[in-house]
């Protein structure tokens, strides 16, 4: 069997320490890096976790688990991806985070990988993934460092949930968010819905939804069902006032019957906040603003989701 080697890296006028500690967070990675849609992380041992990733690789759902050991001291976080997803046979690697002169660092990515059956169409599809994936993941976590002050100050990222109760089953208002390709039947704002899930359970959503003015808006989310009480997403063709948006549904069985919950999380674009809602605009104004446009139609959707449980109660 072949084994690949390459190596990726990017100077980022940032601490070592506090690009390390971006690195090591796993659970934040789907708000750093474009590809990633969702992590879920258990600890395994003193500095050993198992990982499970869903991403995109050349625009393709995938999804793999991987195990990382993190030495802080080094400043280093090797990897191995335990199921690989085909065509990959096997792939690993090394996040080295090296200190440089005035407060900068060096962060070098390293990738080792095999093919299935060696096949020589299915090497350069992995390395065209690995390519673009590790191109746009150091170049989204310089972005990320060298931002992550501004953002603070400007407190351009912010988290809020919506919920209903339901007199009835969580199950089935799971199931009603679940079944996203029937939405247009059963949702007024849904005009359009493209719907797949080739591999069970990671599923791909692109849908047109009508704002109150008429108007209609094209979005596409990768959607990661967890079980049968969540589903996480991540928003990959963002509205302009945006830079990120994912979310969690989370569906729990209660006493009195059950509760349905839409999280979110966004970044604010502060570059069209003018141009969007007017010169005098403020990113308090932008706030506002996504929050309500959010929460009107998570609101709509669990208010359907919610007749429905009570209808199959």
């Amino acid at each position: 069997m072949t084994t690949r080697e390459v190596e990726h890296e990017i100077t980022i006028s940032a601490p070592a320490a506090a690009v390390y500690r971006l690195l090591a967070e796993v659970t934040n990675w789907p708000r750093i890096f474009p590809p990633t849609i969702y992590v879920d992380r258990e600890e395994t041992g003193a500095g050993e976790e198992r990982i499970r990733i869903w991403a995109t690789a050349n625009g393709e759902p995938k999804t793999w688990t991987s195990r990382r050991t993190l030495d802080g001291e080094a400043l280093r976080i090797t990897f191995r991806q335990e199921v690989p997803a085909p065509p990959v046979a096997a792939m690993g690697g090394t996040w080295i985070v090296e200190p440089l002169d005035g407060g900068s660092c060096r962060v070098r990515l390293l990738h080792d990988y095999r093919a299935v059956d060696d096949d020589p169409h299915d090497l350069l599809w992995i390395e065209r993934a690995v390519d673009r994936n590790s191109t746009s993941e150091l170049a989204a976590l310089k972005e990320n460092v060298e931002r992550v002050h501004e953002a603070e100050t400007q407190q351009l990222t912010f988290s809020f949930t919506d919920s209903v109760r339901i007199d009835g089953a969580a199950k089935d208002a799971f199931a009603f968010v679940n079944e996203a390709g029937l939405w247009p039947e059963r949702l007024p704002h849904v005009a359009r819905v493209r719907f797949t899930e080739d591999t069970p359970g990671l599923q791909e959503l692109e849908m047109d939804t009508r704002a109150e003015d008429g108007s209609t808006h094209t979005t596409k989310s990768y959607r990661v069902v967890l079980g049968r009480h969540r589903i996480a997403y991540k928003q990959v063709t963002l509205p302009a006032l945006m830079t990120l948006h994912t979310g969690v549904w989370t569906f729990e069985e209660t006493e009195a019957g059950a509760t349905a919950s839409s999280q979110h999380t966004v970044t604010l674009n502060t570059d069209n906040i003018a141009r969007i809602l007017g010169p005098q605009a403020t990113v308090a104004d932008a706030r506002a603003y996504v929050h309500s446009a959010l929460s009107t139609n998570s609101l709509a959707t669990l208010g359907h989701a919610k007749q429905y449980a009570e209808r199959n109660r």
